[in-house]
């Protein structure tokens, strides 16, 4: 399959509504099988995916004496399995319900001898039907899967070259599958408060998620109240005058809701420059949040022209 040249591509919300269902809790049953088989990162990085040139990449996991990884090819639309004994399953994606792809992806992976028990509820989402029991969620429409890893590989760059800019604690940039966003996170080095938990994330997740004070930013398709696509930028824990302070560019706004600066996707894909419209929004926020929480910056960032 060849990509159209348009590496921005249009991702309406209602358009593609039932295909981000399903491929949300596909994405889900990956991160199970990851988080289920690697030993806990701070944050919970151990459970997170990957960007890589087609698609979504679990990274390589332990099963015994093996590695393997799963990835999402959405080029040409396989959900595969890789082991370091040479072995390749290819199950493609297509429209198909959640329980028969996921009946199929642990035959391929106890045939090949590896064998995962999961917790099969899924997760920050508002129907939790188990996977082995959802015929609902079947819908798998090629061209906007498509477009999302578009859009998830041009901004996983600009987020790369974000996150080169600091030289404090940082996270990879790596895609939440309990979101389903795709995110980078900053950290000021000082603890933070207990979270108090988040609608549909257990209380223990939350803890661990936001031990230390943070400031983080991504790209998220929408949902619930959020009904296309955006950029957002948010800290944890909020200081006082955050959500006052002067951002880039014009149309970013700060979502009360939410609690995140918000910048929509649109602005960005119609931009001249979609990089440094994006870079101005990230590069803001972030200083929205290390000056009103009174971060060490001098000691926190890369100072210009070093590399």
């Amino acid at each position: 399959m060849t990509l159209s040249k348009n590496t921005w591509p249009s991702l309406p919300l209602s358009e593609w509504k039932d295909t981000y269902e399903t491929l949300h809790r596909l994405t889900q049953i990956a991160g199970k099988i990851r988080i289920a088989l690697e030993p806990l990162v701070n944050h919970w990085w151990n459970s997170t995916l990957y960007i890589n040139s087609r698609g979504l990449t679990t990274s390589a996991m332990s099963y015994e004496n093996i590695q393997f990884q799963i990835d999402f090819d959405f080029i040409d639309h396989f959900f595969i399995i890789q082991t370091s004994e040479g072995i390749t399953r290819k199950i493609p994606l297509e429209p198909r319900p959640i329980a028969e792809m996921y009946k199929d992806i642990m035959y391929n992976l106890s045939d090949i001898n590896i064998y995962v028990p999961l917790w099969t509820t899924p997760v920050e989402v508002s129907d939790r039907t188990p996977f082995e029991e959802d015929y609902k969620h079947a819908s798998y429409d090629r061209k906007y899967v498509t477009h999302l890893w578009q859009i998830l590989s041009q901004s996983s760059r600009i987020l790369t070259e974000f996150r080169s800019r600091f030289i404090g604690k940082v996270s990879p940039v790596h895609f939440f599958w309990g979101a389903f966003d795709l995110a980078v996170t900053r950290f000021s080095g000082r603890s933070a408060p207990s979270h108090a938990g988040a609608p549909g994330l257990a209380k223990f997740v939350a803890i661990e998620a936001y031990s230390h004070e943070v400031s983080s930013c991504g790209f998220w398709p929408g949902g619930g109240d959020i009904d296309n696509p955006i950029y957002y930028s948010y800290t944890y824990p909020e200081p006082e005058g955050f959500k006052e302070f002067s951002i880039k560019p014009e149309e970013a706004y700060y979502d009360k809701r939410m609690g995140e600066f918000m910048l929509p996707y649109e602005v960005v894909r119609k931009a001249e420059n979609p990089d440094k419209i994006l870079l101005d929004f990230l590069e803001s926020t972030y200083i929205a949040a290390a000056t009103t929480a009174n971060w060490d910056r001098n000691a926190l960032e890369r100072k210009p022209g070093i590399s």
